[in-house]
Parts: structure tokens; sequence; C-alpha cells
């Protein structure tokens, strides 16, 4: 539980990381705000080993699943603090609608998981086996200089 001279030392923590401490934050329970702001602090904002810049596209996906406009603002903003270009958070914005559009036909078909699941590994052995062969070279075109006709 937060006593009131630690909620004070919390949101001086928040003041020098943000230069404010926003109101919402003032109506957290002084049971969860260190909690809460530990994780946002030392996890969310701070490095880890995932880049920044990934979580905060990670965050963006998910914000878009749950349509929170909150989650999307801060998640957005923080992605392009942290160096995402727009086409980044284009392609992770898509990726969360895609992972929805797939997770709701599959849930809606009723697809049997233990079958999925013996399928998405046999897909990954076979991508791996193709991952680790060299590269083999494509046979010449036999239409440009040089070709016998």
């Amino acid at each position: 539980m937060a006593t009131t001279s630690k909620r004070t030392q919390l949101e001086q923590e928040m003041f020098e990381s943000f230069g404010t401490i926003p109101e919402w934050s003032k109506s957290i329970p002084d049971t969860a705000i260190e909690g809460f702001w530990r994780t946002m602090h030392d996890f969310q904002l701070a490095e880890t080993k995932i880049p920044n810049k990934y979580k905060e596209l990670i965050g963006l996906a998910v914000s878009g699943a749950t349509r929170c406009r909150y989650c999307q603002l801060f998640h957005v903003e923080a992605a392009r603090l942290f160096g995402a270009t727009e086409d980044e958070i284009a392609e992770a914005a898509m990726m969360g609608a895609h992972t929805m559009s797939a997770s709701t036909y599959l849930n809606a078909q009723g697809v049997e998981y233990e079958q999925f699941k013996r399928e998405t590994l046999k897909i990954v052995e076979h991508v791996r086996g193709k991952l680790s062969q060299p590269a083999t070279k494509k046979p010449e075109s036999r239409t440009g200089a040089g070709a016998r006709g």
C-alpha cells in the first residue's frame, strides 16, 4: 500500500519522467499506484530485452485489438519518440488487425486446437528447414544476351 509520502515520491518520479503528473493517475488507488508506476517505469519505458520501439509497436497493435483510443494515442506517439517510422506504425496496426481477423475466423469456425497446433508446428519445421538450406542459384534465362536459338 502506498502511503502519502510514498505516493508523493512516486508522483515526483512521474513528474521527472513526464514533466507533469497526469490527472488520470491521481485517481489510481493508493494500493495500486506503486505497482502501476513500477511496471510502467521499470518495464514499459525502461531499456529491457525488447527495444522500446518494438514494445510501443506491440502496445499499438494491442490497442487496436482492444479498441482503446487512450492506448492508441500513447503508444503511437511513444513509438514515434523511440524512432518508429510511419510505415512501421502502419505495419504494427495491420499486424494487430490481421491477428484479430485470423483469431476471429479460427474461433468462429471452432477449429480444433490440437490439429491447429500440429499443423503449425509442421509448418514451422518446414520453414526452419528451408531457412537452414543455402540459397539455390536460379537457372539463367536463355532469352538474354548469348542465348542460342
